[in-house]
């Protein structure tokens, strides 16, 4: 395995300072980290040393969908963006809800080689909603998967969500609820308020996703097991969560760079680029997952990366898809939301996008741990960003193997310049490294 020195990097945005990294780990930092032998030398003066980012929600449409994404593909764009770790949804084709398809995505993701895989089992059979799917054999297979979601779809039935819970407290896993009270949003094609009503499309209103998270936080307090709520939303959300934490609840939240941007004014343009699941909101919507994000109501940015090919998206709004691609430009948005406005340091970048979801997913322990601290001893799973860089997304150039991204032609800051996986470059300047030393 090749042997990195990262010459004055700055672990979360700190001093700069010398990184060694050799046999997976990191070896050395400061004046203990010297180049010998065949120690290939990384300028990283002006970069900011972070955690590998871990996302706790991708779509990588594998298997059944392979026109849309692949675990390749999708994993190629995952380590360009500056992840060492996916957590891969359950809404493929066969549905993630057996031993045998998470163990699929799982090797998939091993042969790959990009980043790590983490398979999402799901919560029923068939994500129809009326019976438990395989938990414990998800659980005990070798993908070993702790975290369970029907996402796409809400388990809106109490009685099939409080018996998951109570299933998963047997192995430390986890509930992920996508929520959204079907009955509320039958054909529901957008936000629920003026914009709706302005451009005449099916309005989905807020308290379709805040009713559920009020029930599912008192069924898990009531269970005493842990709850993660999926693409969290809307202020209600925000202050049902903020509540249910203040009571000691074991629930936990993500928000998506996407909305933490953009709002339903969008919709008047009638893209289904903007088209997602749950809506763009409105902006004071926005400007309450920011605070919650910034004050730790909100533990987590997820991406929610939803490939769909060209056919399922270059339509009209009412037939196309729900989703966007996010892998490539998470990290440049929370950049410009969260710490170019002062509301976050690299530090709180590190946590939200790394240390947290990998102790939420329960990846954060063993000799290939996720989301660890950056010091001597530690896997060596590491991204290297330029915070000054500026760049124009081209949706075309982006390594997804689809282009469905809301934000062509928009300027972002900050880029991925290297992507670590335990000490073996995945990207270098900028670019993936295709040779053998990414195949396992």
């Amino acid at each position: 395995m090749t042997t990195y020195l990262l010459r004055g990097a700055a672990p979360l945005g700190g001093d700069a300072t010398d990184v060694l990294l050799a046999d997976g780990h990191v070896a050395a930092m400061g004046a203990d980290a010297r180049a010998e032998g065949d120690t290939v030398e990384v300028d990283a003066a002006g970069l900011v040393l972070l955690p590998g980012l871990v996302d706790l929600h991708t779509h990588l449409r594998e298997p059944g969908r392979e026109d849309a994404e692949t675990v390749a593909s999708g994993t190629r764009a995952a380590a360009a963006g500056g992840f060492t770790a996916v957590h891969a949804m359950a809404n493929t084709s066969p549905v993630a809800d057996t031993a045998g398809v998470v163990e699929q995505v799982w090797r998939l993701g091993r042969d790959a080689g990009w980043v790590d895989v983490f398979p999402v089992g799901a919560v029923s059979v068939g994500l129809a909603g009326s019976q438990l799917a395989e938990l414990g054999a998800m659980a005990h297979s070798a993908a070993r998967v702790r975290v369970f979601s029907d996402d796409g779809h809400c388990v809106h039935d109490p009685v099939l969500m409080r018996r998951a819970l109570e299933y998963v407290k047997a192995f430390d896993g986890v509930i992920a609820q996508h929520a959204q009270e079907p009955r509320l949003t039958v054909g529901a094609q957008m936000h629920e308020g003026v914009v709706s009503a302005e451009v005449g499309l099916a309005g989905w209103p807020a308290v379709a996703e805040e009713a559920i998270i009020a029930r599912d936080v008192l069924l898990a307090e009531h269970v005493g097991s842990r709850l993660h709520i999926c693409h969290l939303s809307t202020a209600g959300s925000v202050e049902i969560v903020r509540w249910a934490k203040a009571r000691g609840i074991a629930v936990t939240a993500e928000v998506t760079p996407h909305h933490l941007l953009l709002t339903d004014e969008l919709a008047r343009t009638y893209d289904p680029l903007y088209k997602v699941n749950p809506p763009l909101r409105t902006a004071e919507d926005v400007e309450a997952l920011r605070g919650a994000l910034e004050d730790g109501t909100i533990d987590v940015v997820a991406t929610d990366h939803a490939p769909h090919t060209r056919e399922d998206k270059d339509c009209e709004w009412a037939a196309a898809a729900f989703g966007m691609t996010g892998l490539e430009t998470a990290l440049p948005i929370v950049i410009s939301t969260m710490v170019q406005t002062g509301r976050m340091t690299w530090a709180d970048v590190a946590r939200v996008l790394s240390t947290a979801p990998a102790r939420i997913g329960r990846v954060d322990s063993g000799p290939a741990a996720q989301g660890r601290p950056i010091a001597v001893g530690e896997p060596a799973n590491l991204t290297l960003v330029d915070p000054a860089a500026r760049w124009s997304v081209e949706p075309r150039e982006l390594l997804s193997a689809s282009t469905n991204t809301p934000y062509g032609g928009r300027e972002l800051s900050g880029r991925v310049v290297a992507t670590f996986l335990r000490g073996r470059a995945t990207v270098l300047d900028g670019a993936p490294v295709e040779h053998a030393e990414v195949a396992r």
